[in-house]
């Protein structure tokens, strides 16, 4: 019994550490002045994301640890950048299109982008051998409530700020990619 609330408990843990850059992301992208349905929408998108990218993992295992953990940690730095630099540019530009939003296949880049993490502690907990269905229910529950908390945060600030929010959440995505891609230079 208390094996399974250690590994539970490790896992909420794990879990917790992984949904950081979901909340730092949503943070960012909650000041796109968005309504409560697509903060919901995206929390949810995250949240099965979290689901899929370590079930993906998981499945992998240990055949794959080191090649696509670091390919997934450049791949999600490089998308959070772009979604970043689109923010900060479209703040400086004259009309009100987005080259990328959270909705269709915009929200799914920004699922796959804070998700791709999980992926690589999916292939780790894969050769590990941990229980597949609590890991995932772990990083998706989690997830999504830190996704929800960043957004629903992100748009409290952007009624502070008002005009530039969009500029700084643009930065706060734009750092996030820049940190995951530090180790390669």
């Amino acid at each position: 019994m208390s094996e399974v609330v250690g590994e539970i408990l490790t896992l909420v843990i794990m879990a917790f550490a992984l949904g950081m850059d979901a909340f730092s992301v949503g943070l960012g992208m909650g000041m796109y002045k968005l309504p409560l349905r697509r903060i919901i929408n995206i929390g949810l998108m995250i949240g099965l994301f979290h689901v899929w990218m370590p079930l993906v993992g998981l499945i992998a295992g240990k055949y794959l640890s080191e090649k696509f953990g670091t390919f997934a940690t450049f791949i999600g730095g490089l998308l959070l950048i772009l979604l970043g630099v689109q923010m900060v540019w479209s703040t400086f530009k004259k009309g009100d299109e987005k080259v990328i939003t959270p909705i269709g296949f915009g929200l799914v880049l920004f699922a796959l982008s804070v998700s791709l993490d999980s992926f690589s502690v999916g292939l780790s907990l894969g050769i590990y051998g941990a229980k597949t269905v609590m890991v995932i229910l772990c990083f998706g529950i989690v997830a999504a409530m830190q996704t929800w908390a960043g957004l629903l945060l992100g748009r409290k600030v952007q009624s502070w700020i008002g005009t530039y929010s969009e500029a700084l959440g643009g930065a706060i995505l734009l750092g996030f990619g820049l940190k995951l891609l530090i180790p390669f230079w």
